[in-house]
């Protein structure tokens, strides 16, 4: 496996971030988020948070939620970020857990 350089992890990570805020934004959801150094934290209506933080040493995408906390690599093959655990997409994860923990359908 390629290690990824820092300079391309970071721009990759905030890629993704931003593309998950501008999600956010045309789902015209009532999910609050805050992106601070790397740190993009969604807050739910009913309290909880989703949070997606950098995790540079180990050239890792780490998503906090209630029900756990999921690793993610990034894959050259599809261009995305992928469970370590199975292998499954950021993307659809993310979309089970706005549904799942937020009540909320973002398209991502």
């Amino acid at each position: 496996m390629e290690t990824m350089s820092e300079s391309d992890f970071n721009r990759r990570i905030d890629d993704t971030l931003r593309a998950i805020e501008a999600a956010l934004d045309a789902a015209g959801s009532d999910l609050d988020y805050e992106n601070s150094g790397g740190i993009l934290t969604v807050r739910c209506d009913n309290g909880s948070q989703l949070i997606l933080n950098r995790q540079t040493p180990v050239r890792q995408l780490w998503l906090a939620a209630r029900s756990g906390g999921f690793h993610f690599n990034w894959d050259a093959a599809t261009e995305g970020w992928v469970r370590d655990s199975d292998g499954a997409g950021l993307l659809p994860v993310l979309q089970e857990l706005f549904a799942a923990q937020c009540g909320e359908s973002v398209s991502l």
